[in-house]
């Protein structure tokens, strides 16, 4: 394993560090407990975005912390979800009367450390819980997984928090984006944890790991490796099946890597799949291509389908400023 650290036991303080410091006109770091807000506060009574995860999928969520988006994030440990005095912390720094709509991904660790947080606030609060991945089925036991799409959940709640829409009403708009995306992935490579040294799991250079999971987990199959058109097909599938599409609805199509495939592939999934969806009637009138929820050095790629409507897409469209999508400032 050949890695750019120090020591694992101290990689993500020393990598905050990094990302505040290159960032410092975007974000502050809290050192103890560790969150990253909004250098620059949001108006008086608005409503608070806050998400988290473990690290290890930069930028998610670290990076999206700024105008029209979240205003503070809470990173864990490495794949492990964050603490709930992180999460209170963040939530006293940045709550300004509109109280604290919490973006969290379907894992359990996620879900009861803000759960915990929740019970400990002194202002009004809301979840929404984000659970894009179809590689799993509806009823799995521990539902399905917050994976790529919650990048387009963020973005657009974000939006509308920045414009002045109430906590009622940011909540609802996520669980409407989340009823409206649905994502699957796919692994050529695993990931190595700094940690164990080693990799997550193993795959033969002729396999790949269909629906994996950004932490490594298993997916739908290991089956032998397949062209991008046809590896394409078997996501776009999943995914149409999923949400059902009419001829003539638009849409929003991210392609994202998982942290070790190089834009010049991703460009050609996103050929691919803005085919698979045209040739079906369906309007992509919007796009994100790149690293966006990665799996540290995974190879592979995920896609997400966002079904829009004027509200979502002029969100979609409004002003955003971090670290790692910005447009419209």
């Amino acid at each position: 394993m050949k890695k750019l650290i120090d020591r694992p036991e101290s990689l993500l303080e020393d990598s905050l560090r990094g990302f505040a410091l290159a960032h410092r006109d975007l974000v502050a770091l809290n050192d103890h407990p560790h969150f990253l807000r909004r250098k620059v506060a949001g108006h008086t009574g608005k409503v608070a975005v806050i998400s988290g995860g473990g690290s290890g999928h930069e930028p998610l969520h670290s990076g999206f912390v700024g105008l029209g988006m979240l205003d503070a994030a809470c990173p864990g440990q490495i794949f492990t979800s964050p603490t709930p005095d992180q999460m209170v912390a963040a939530a006293d720094a940045v709550e300004s009367g509109g109280g604290v709509l919490f973006v969290v991904k379907n894992y359990a660790g996620d879900i009861m450390n803000f759960e915990m947080a929740s019970e400990m606030l002194d202002c009004p609060f809301a979840t929404v819980v984000v659970d894009d991945d179809v590689a799993l089925p509806a009823n799995h036991s521990t539902g399905r997984r917050g994976v790529a799409g919650t990048t387009i959940v963020e973005k657009i709640i974000g939006a509308a928090a920045e414009e002045g829409a109430d906590l009622a009403a940011c909540k609802a708009l996520g669980d409407r984006v989340v009823q409206a995306t649905a994502s699957m992935g796919v692994a050529l490579t695993s990931c190595t944890v700094p940690a164990l040294g080693r990799p997550m799991f193993a795959l033969a250079d002729n396999e790949m790991e269909v629906g994996v999971g950004i932490h490594g987990e298993a997916g739908r199959e290991r089956r032998a490796l397949g062209t991008a058109s046809e590896i394409v097909a078997l996501l776009a599938e999943a995914i149409h099946h999923e949400l059902q599409p009419a001829a003539g609805q638009t849409a929003l199509l991210h392609v994202n890597g998982l942290g070790a495939t190089p834009l010049l592939e991703l460009y050609l999934v996103y050929e691919q799949a803005c085919r698979y969806w045209t040739g079906r009637g369906v309007t992509v009138v919007r796009s994100l291509v790149g690293n966006y929820t990665t799996s540290l050095d995974m190879a592979g790629c995920s896609i997400t389908l966002t079904m829009l409507d004027d509200e979502l897409l002029r969100l979609w469209d409004a002003p955003v400023h971090t670290a790692s999508l910005r447009w419209g400032c």
